[in-house]
């Protein structure tokens, strides 16, 4: 169990598995730059962060901006959509009747991926959720806002593993305050932290390589 001073912020699991040294960037040097893409995510999530907004459709509750957390995990964060469904199979829901069941839905910029980044967070939130609510979340729902339409996620021991294992990764590279070095591919140019990051400077001498080495010219 983490102390709660110890909880990383859930979302960055995404920028974890998309480029570590992204995610170290943000997360332990507190560096941020936008670019178009970080704006247009932004404002589709200040559409769905609406936390007064609540809906009943139904035998279906809708909550925006919901915040979770993890003890086991040391993950805190919101969900942009929580769905809760009532069903004979759930739990008591505080200030509802009867018993319900939740489904998380990721709201996202572009269009659905081939990697697993946008799962991993959702099944993130779904650890937080089942932690939280003492509850078995098998389905949640990726919305991609450029193709308007939702993708369904089985939350696997696959993917659960994975999260597992990332976020572990994750308190250890934050303990030890240490960005790491990547190689450079094609996915850094959409980076909204590639200026800051100069990824062709990677391949070359750290500065304290660079130092030592011209200390030790000065001393021919």
């Amino acid at each position: 169990m983490y102390a709660e001073d110890d909880y990383l912020a859930l979302s960055g699991i995404q920028h974890f598995a998309f480029c570590r040294r992204q995610w170290a960037l943000i997360h332990i040097e507190q560096v941020w730059a936008e670019n178009i893409l970080t704006v247009q995510g932004d404002i589709m999530h200040e559409r769905a962060h609406d936390e007064a907004f609540r809906e009943r459709r139904g035998d279906t509750l809708i909550v925006r901006s919901l915040s979770v957390f993890s003890a086991k995990l040391g993950l805190s964060g919101k969900c942009d959509v929580v769905e809760f469904h009532r069903s004979k199979d759930g739990h008591p829901l505080f200030g509802e009747d009867g018993l319900w069941r939740e489904c998380p839905v990721e709201y996202k910029r572009g269009r659905s991926k081939a990697t697993d980044i946008d799962r991993l967070q959702l099944c993130a939130q779904v650890l937080c959720l089942e932690e939280m609510f003492g509850s078995d979340i098998a389905v949640g729902y990726l919305f991609y806002g450029e193709t308007k339409s939702r993708e369904r996620v089985e939350f696997d021991a696959s993917l659960r593993s994975q999260v597992i294992e990332k976020v572990a990764d994750m308190h250890r590279l934050y303990a030890r305050r240490h960005t790491p070095k990547v190689k450079p591919n094609a996915a850094c140019r959409a980076c909204s932290l590639f200026d800051i990051c100069v990824p062709k400077l990677q391949q070359r001498q750290s500065v304290k390589e660079y130092i030592a080495a011209r200390i030790g010219e000065d001393a021919l």
